[in-house]
């Protein structure tokens, strides 16, 4: 089979697609034939040897997946063959078949689309993780969204209106701010152009937001934490600007507020049933129309490397999908 393949730490230009052998089922795994891999920030830091956990060279990347099932392990129940599943892992997607554990995959309804299913896991997964467990965002109350845009944040926006709170989305441009509004953000605030502070307080009418949702960190981190509200929580989610910001720990005290870590794929691996229901919930939420992944492109597995790069560049607006099929 065909698969992309990283054979040293570096920039993701140097990613190939390489002819290697099928992969083979353990006990309790699946062979799903990969129809859609969506492309995430995390899957960008590995290949630059910058995130929390390395795999071995060479490997695959990619950490979700959409597809079909075409063999079993020992001891599977449940997956029949031909069954359409998705999932999440911390490599191996990107590549025609990929082997998935049961307890990583869930049975895809034949209704919702491949493309849709495999950008629903990791960015939705940490969004839905985030504010409704982390959180506990109620209806009513404001969340300010950092980097809105991107593929976490635009499924914060979702999920945080499926929910009845008020978004305000902090993008870098007009076309970003246009495609959050879309996704019904109910403010906007263009950072690169206007004051993030001043904005949330005109916004909020000086009351401040309930909760911050921030995957950025770097010099937006602080104002955005001077925006919170009393009894606010900030989510510390990530950290695409490449800065790991720092806080005076008055700030919080000032405010009565809450700093909270987000470790989506630990939480996952750790609370497997929770994560398992997550994921129920929001595709039952994914066929009702109540959320809507945003794929702004198609890529073929020889072009992962440049879905990569739009991570790198901040250019990619919504979820990226790498199909095998294409090309």
């Amino acid at each position: 089979m065909k698969a992309v393949i990283c054979t040293a730490w570096g920039e993701p230009e140097q990613l190939q697609v390489q002819e290697i052998d099928n992969p083979l089922a353990g006990a309790g795994e699946l062979i799903v034939q990969v129809k859609a891999a969506a492309a995430n920030f995390p899957d960008l830091l590995v290949v630059r040897n910058q995130y929390q956990a390395q795999p071995v060279l060479p490997y695959t990347p990619g950490r979700e997946l959409a597809g079909v099932v075409i063999g079993r392990g020992a001891g599977v129940e449940g997956f029949a063959i031909g069954t359409r599943v998705f999932a999440s892992q911390e490599t191996g997607a990107f590549a025609e078949q990929a082997r998935v554990h049961t307890s990583r995959a869930i049975v895809l309804p034949d209704n919702i689309d491949f493309d849709a299913a495999a950008a629903l896991t990791v960015t939705y997964g940490t969004s839905y993780h985030a504010l409704l467990d982390r959180a506990q965002l109620r209806a009513g109350e404001t969340v300010l969204v950092l980097g809105a845009a991107g593929g976490v944040g635009l499924a914060a926006v979702d999920i945080a209106k499926a929910v009845g709170a008020r978004v305000i989305a902090a993008v870098s441009s007009r076309e970003k701010a246009e495609v959050c509004r879309a996704y019904g953000a109910d403010a906007t605030v263009i950072y690169t152009e206007e004051d993030l502070r001043a904005a949330v307080k005109s916004f909020t009418d000086g009351r401040g937001v309930d909760v911050v949702y921030d995957p950025v960190g770097g010099k937006f981190s602080e104002p955005a934490f001077r925006s919170i509200a009393w009894r606010g929580r900030y989510l510390v989610v990530g950290f695409a600007d490449g800065e790991v910001a720092s806080l005076r720990l008055n700030l919080p005290l000032l405010k009565g507020a809450s700093l909270v870590g987000v470790f989506w794929g630990e939480y996952s691996r750790r609370e497997p049933a929770a994560f398992q229901a997550d994921m129920q919930v929001m595709m039952g939420w994914l066929q009702s129309g109540r959320l809507r992944p945003h794929i702004a492109q198609r890529y073929s597995l020889a072009e992962a490397g440049q879905a990569l790069r739009a991570l790198a560049n901040r250019t990619a607006i919504g979820k990226l999908v790498v199909c095998p099929d294409l090309g």
